[in-house]
């Protein structure tokens, strides 16, 4: 305890730490106090419930914006729906590669792209959210339909850009990443009425051992979760002997940590905004459509073997994708060969490119299976009789980008510590933020 709260010292002591946190804070309550400011018009207690199925999950992503019809309501899942397109391009046309290579000034005209994109993904998703999500009784019958219509478009693609801005303002001058922070809040958020209900209502005195069992086995999940977010596969790198000046440096093995899942928790966020698309579509026109009257009835049921099925594939093909667009095996290699490292046994250059990429392979697609599996627990939590809303997080989207988000802001706490000769808040030396002798090839 006396060394959490030393720790805790260190942390405020560094002033731009200190300013970093404070700021990230309050970007975050501003966006939680937005999820409550309901749509003009709307009667808030005309709404239904949203606690399962696939809007459910995505009601507890949003941390409750989704339900009660907020100008939050559709948050930042059009800017990642609109993200997972331009990066699809990236990779398939030609003009957007070319751009993507351009440095600063490629990426600030994809950024500038993706934002256009999110404003015109917005307007399209938020016609099937009013359909979806408010009853005509929650309408006020002094507003006109159409006047109701338009002006909630606008109003929630307005509050999906402020969202986005948020987002990008947490990363740029708050602490972790802003999109991953902005669901994560708003996950946590869900997690103490979730808990409530489940050991205090369903459960109840009479199934205290379940509960119990359920802590137990939450704790297990979160141990493998943790583990895979942080597994890594060493490649051992020599340095060659130089002698300058007189002195001789190098010499030394070191290696490149390869993280088994390289991409984090974007494969399952752009999976789940995928996912949720069909239904929004879906309902658009499953009155006059048995097609998308029946994929509505598929996508809306995050329990379906199909939604599942289709759901880990999707994880796995991301997995996949944002891999092989933020490791670069070329890079690395042309990294070693310039500061005189090479990998023992293979020659520098394209063959040990060759070799990183192979590995990256090999320990990816375990990776993405294992991150499949864990995205599709909650379903095998709620047959073993957890209930819907804490089932969520057994696994699935939530448990993920908790992790990842967690881990990643600590990760960044850790080296600010590190970097002012403070003692980490780690001692086990298990943050990758500590790692020592990694080979510097990225």
């Amino acid at each position: 305890m006396k060394k959490f709260i030393t720790t805790i010292k260190n942390i405020f002591s560094i002033e731009e730490l200190r300013n970093r946190i404070l700021a990230t804070l309050g970007f975050l309550v501003i966006f939680r106090l937005g999820s409550f400011v309901v749509l003009p018009g709307v009667d808030p207690t005309q709404l239904s419930d949203m606690d399962s199925g696939i809007f459910g999950i995505l009601n507890a992503m949003l941390g409750g914006s989704f339900s009660r019809a907020s100008i939050f309501g559709l948050g930042i899942m059009p800017y990642i729906s609109a993200s997972i397109v331009i990066q699809l391009m990236t990779v398939a046309v030609p003009s957007f590669q070319k751009m993507q290579k351009e440095g600063e000034s490629g990426r600030k005209k994809l950024t500038q792209i993706t934002r256009v994109l999110t404003i015109l993904v917005t307007l399209a998703q938020s016609i099937g959210y009013l359909k979806v999500t408010i009853p005509a009784e929650a309408i006020s019958p002094n507003i006109d339909p159409t006047f109701f219509t338009i002006s909630s478009m606008i109003l929630l693609t307005s509050g999906t850009m402020f969202c986005m801005w948020l987002g990008e303002k947490i990363t740029d001058k708050g602490i972790g990443n802003g999109i991953s922070m902005l669901i994560m809040i708003g996950i946590i958020s869900s997690l103490p009425p979730a808990a409530i209900n489940e050991f205090f209502v369903t459960n109840g005195i009479n199934r205290a051992l379940f509960s119990v069992v359920e802590i137990v086995a939450l704790f297990f999940v979160v141990v493998v979760t943790v583990a895979l977010v942080q597994a890594t596969r060493r490649i051992p790198v020599q340095y060659a002997k130089q002698v300058v000046g007189g002195k001789v440096y190098g010499g030394q093995r070191q290696f490149i940590p390869l993280k088994v899942n390289s991409a984090g928790v974007m494969p399952i966020i752009f999976a789940q905004a995928l996912m949720v698309l069909p239904t929004l579509i879906g309902n658009i026109w499953a009155e006059d459509s048995e097609f998308w009257y029946g994929v509505t009835n598929v996508f809306s049921s995050p329990y379906s073997a199909v939604y599942n099925i289709v759901f880990a594939v999707l994880i796995i093909a991301f997995t996949f994708f944002y891999t092989a667009i933020t490791v670069n095996p070329s890079s690395m290699a042309d990294d070693l060969k310039r500061n005189g490292g090479f990998i023992p046994g293979i020659k520098p250059g394209k063959p040990t490119s060759e070799f990183i990429g192979g590995v990256i392979d090999r320990i990816t697609l375990p990776g993405s299976i294992f991150l499949a599996i864990i995205a599709v627990l909650p379903v095998f939590a709620r047959n073993a009789g957890v209930g819907d809303q804490f089932a969520y997080f057994y696994g699935g989207t939530s448990l993920l980008i908790m992790v990842g988000v967690i881990l990643d802001t600590l990760q960044q706490i850790e080296s600010y510590l590190l970097m002012r000769h403070y003692e980490g808040m780690m001692k086990s030396g298990k943050m990758r933020g500590r790692s020592q002798n990694v080979a510097v090839a990225s």
